[in-house]
């Protein structure tokens, strides 16, 4: 009798289901992202337009922008670079105790699926590195409760971040 390693829960373009987010937490199959050149071409694609934007236009809402009230706020050039460091550090500011592991497992999952989809001006790389935690066990330590925001995701996700 032998035993066949489980087939990869694939993240790219394919919806995932509950059941593949269940199988990543609770460690019953590996991950693997897709890795078609169209997938990475659109992931690029997305990079490329906040990159042109920013070209363009000069403003980019929470990129040269404060966030929220804030997002009249322009943020200097030379401070750009920071923003992204300043906005997880501030948000981290969650309560309670910690998520368990196969919680968390689902967090990096969702998070990691939701950027797969090419609209969010992320490079190929960061999708790479959130693969890798998964599979590795690499798991941030995300407080239970205190988000804020309209998806009510910022404060646990500034400990993905």
């Amino acid at each position: 009798m032998t035993n066949q390693a489980p087939d990869p829960i694939m993240f790219g373009e394919r919806a995932l289901c509950i059941e593949d987010v269940l199988a990543l937490a609770n460690r019953q199959a590996p991950s693997a992202l897709q890795g078609d050149d169209e997938f990475r071409a659109r992931i690029a694609r997305g990079a490329q337009f906040l990159d042109s934007l920013l070209d363009k236009e000069g403003v980019i809402y929470g990129v040269t922008t404060g966030y929220g009230d804030s997002c009249v706020v322009a943020v200097p050039l030379e401070h750009v670079e920071a923003l992204p460091r300043h906005l997880y550090t501030f948000h981290g500011c969650g309560l309670g105790k910690l998520l368990d592991a196969q919680a968390t497992r689902a967090v990096l999952a969702a998070r990691l699926q939701s950027l797969c989809q090419g609209v969010s001006g992320v490079r190929i790389e960061l999708l790479e590195r959130l693969q890798a935690f998964i599979d590795q066990d690499v798991l941030p330590l995300i407080p239970e409760e205190g988000s804020v925001g309209a998806s009510g995701d910022l404060t646990p996700l500034s400990y993905v971040a």
